[in-house]
């Protein structure tokens, strides 16, 4: 019984927080997606890391394309394979498919990313905790990734917008809280 409340609580929350992200105006979405890229630009965990696993924003996700043009960085991006991601660098002029659930991803033909490489894990969220545990989207993709140990010592950053970083989420105990969350104010 406990079980069922607590996942009940977790997919009206997916749903609140979802609706109020998509009724943002593009003016107020572009806005805060700026001041989000900006504060990511001077944390010290982006100004460190050369090789950046990213996400290109869908359903009015933060957009982060304005980092993308910085040449300093590599960026990769994921692809859905069966109940994986998998990743691969891109870049500006590099083409854009459309993968599982309509999200926009690298195109398959990319070249893949090697864990050794990665620096720093931009972590697409519905919504964060002050803990830095996240609510997806419920599909376990970064779940999966974040549990796996080659991953776990990754540093990983949720980007959300203010309104869905609470003070606390529902956890289950595959939950993996974030090493740290950034928004549009800090």
């Amino acid at each position: 019984m406990f079980m069922n409340h607590e996942k009940f609580n977790k997919a009206e929350l997916r749903r609140t927080l979802l609706k109020t992200r998509q009724s943002m105006s593009v003016v107020e979405w572009r806005q805060k997606s700026d001041r989000i890229s900006a504060n990511l630009q001077n944390s010290v965990l982006f100004h460190q890391a050369n090789t950046i696993l990213c996400f290109f924003s869908f359903r009015q996700e933060p957009d982060l394309s304005l980092l993308f043009t910085n040449s300093d960085k590599r960026w990769g991006f994921p692809r859905c394979i069966g109940k994986s991601l998998a990743w691969h660098f891109w870049q500006p002029d590099d083409a854009i498919n459309t993968g599982a659930y309509g999200i926009p991803e690298p195109h398959p033909e990319a070249p893949r990313i090697d864990i050794e490489e990665i620096d720093l894990i931009l972590v697409p969220c519905v919504g964060c905790d002050v803990q830095g545990y996240r609510l997806g989207y419920g599909g376990g993709y970064y779940d999966r990734l974040l549990s796996s140990p080659a991953w776990a010592k990754k540093p990983t950053m949720g980007v959300v917008f203010d309104f869905a970083h609470l003070p606390q989420l529902p956890v289950d105990s595959w939950d993996k809280p974030l090493q740290t969350v950034i928004t549009e104010n800090g």
